[in-house]
């Protein structure tokens, strides 16, 4: 196991969404400058490269090291226009399973919506297999990324690399959590392929879908990953925006509803693009 500046693939993407950097799959300067501080931060030679000393400690302690994905047993059929059975091969077997039921419950209705919807999916989950939110901060990464709640890295360094206490923090008091000493902050984080955070949104989504995710908020990264996205691509009426179109700014204007800028942008599209001609 060797990364280092200039490497690429799947490897790269599970580093980035480990080290708070957005997972394009490349391995670039702030890839680099987040491996740095967090090897230094660790007691590790701070050189920006992933041998096995730092991959091992970043990922070989972790209770969870993957979430299992609860595969709906279900027959893949082209109902409704939908040709999900092209998509084998191209995105995982355990996402195309959930793809019939979701596809129902919230207005997939064509090919375009559901090549929009995976291609947002696809990128917010570094390729599905992300589905839980990354908050392992570095204080520096802190005062970057969440600069109204920790002004300074001083103010952050209580809060680095503890996810937890960042969550509580940062999601505390709003968002129909209760303020940071309640922890539902940290209860209530992003989950699922597009990220459902605060206790007012798994409300919602469990009125929906008609199972407590409130009381047990982990169902929506094993049980609904796909599900939960589609919900807010329902909520927000984002299915109106798709429907305008193929084209490039098509997807970045659903690029700027989802991730509220354009982070990612090309990765979306090359998705969009790869999904869109498999299933017209």
């Amino acid at each position: 196991m060797l990364l280092k500046n200039g490497s690429k693939g799947e490897d790269v993407k599970k580093l980035q969404l480990k080290l708070g950097v957005d997972p394009v799959g490349t391995f670039g300067p702030k890839t680099e400058a987040a491996v740095k501080a967090w090897q230094k931060a660790n007691g590790l030679k701070d050189d920006g490269i992933v041998g096995e000393a730092t991959w091992n400690k970043l990922f070989g302690n972790e209770v969870i090291k993957e979430d299992k994905i609860i595969t709906p047993q279900v027959v893949l059929s082209s109902s409704n226009g939908l040709k999900i059975e092209r998509l084998r091969g191209h995105i995982p077997d355990s996402v195309i399973a959930q793809i019939p039921e979701t596809a129902k419950k919230f207005n997939i209705t064509n090919n375009l919506r559901l090549a929009h919807f995976l291609a947002q999916c696809g990128h917010e989950s570094g390729g599905f297999k992300a589905v839980q939110e990354n908050l392992n901060y570095s204080a520096k990464g802190l005062a970057t990324t969440f600069r109204k709640y920790f002004l300074t890295e001083a103010a952050a360094t209580p809060y680095a690399r503890n996810p937890q206490k960042i969550a509580s923090r940062v999601y505390g008091g709003r968002m129909g959590n209760g303020p940071e000493s309640t922890g539902e902050g940290y209860k209530f984080r992003g989950r699922g392929y597009i990220q459902l955070t605060g206790k007012q949104n798994y409300t919602n989504f469990a009125k929906f879908i008609g199972e407590d995710t409130v009381s047990n908020p982990d169902l929506v990264a094993t049980k609904y990953p796909l599900a939960s996205a589609a919900f807010f691509f329902d909520s927000n009426k984002l299915w109106s925006i798709c429907d305008k179109g193929a084209d490039n700014a098509t997807v970045t204007a659903v690029t700027k509803r989802v991730n509220g800028g354009t982070i990612g942008l090309a990765d979306r599209i090359k998705h969009f693009n790869e999904y869109y001609k498999l299933l017209s």
